[in-house]
């Protein structure tokens, strides 16, 4: 759901920003597994059709090929940093970045009831834009756009 919303927010940004590419992964998940119908129902109701979505599995070669890393929970950043030989320099919890007092962690609704996706769905809004500002700031400028003679 994370990925899907910040996906969706950075679409309607400017480059370079619109032009980030968002993948989801997960250190436990296994890959090519559909998305739960209670995701795609709390996603629905905000415009977002998860139907396509397929999970996979974190890998080095992921974490190396990325700009940031947001982790739902510190124990999944602390799973990152001892599971793997080389940790991305900008690895964060997802709501981190909103001004305290805010509890930094989304716990994941697996097994939970449409309503408890729901208030995950919520939590991970109140944050997209407060990731987006941070990506503002480390990601690097496009390129000025060709000159025409």
């Amino acid at each position: 759901m994370a990925a899907a919303l910040l996906r969706h927010f950075l679409a309607g940004q400017e480059e370079p920003l619109r032009s980030l590419q968002v993948v989801s992964a997960g250190i436990a998940a296994r890959d090519n597994s559909p998305p739960s119908d209670y995701a795609v129902a709390a996603m629905k109701k905000v415009g977002i059709d998860l139907t396509g979505d397929l999970s996979r599995t974190l890998t080095q070669e992921l974490l190396d090929g990325s700009l940031a890393v947001f982790c739902m929970t510190e124990a999944h950043r602390a799973m990152i940093q001892l599971q793997y030989e080389r940790v991305p320099r900008h690895l964060y919890l997802f709501r981190q970045f909103l001004p305290p007092p805010v509890d930094p962690e989304v716990d994941d609704p697996y097994g939970g009831t449409l309503g408890i996706y729901e208030a995950c769905r919520d939590n991970l809004v109140e944050a997209v834009p407060s990731v987006v500002r941070f990506l503002r700031t480390i990601t690097p400028a496009a390129p000025p756009p060709p000159v025409s003679p």
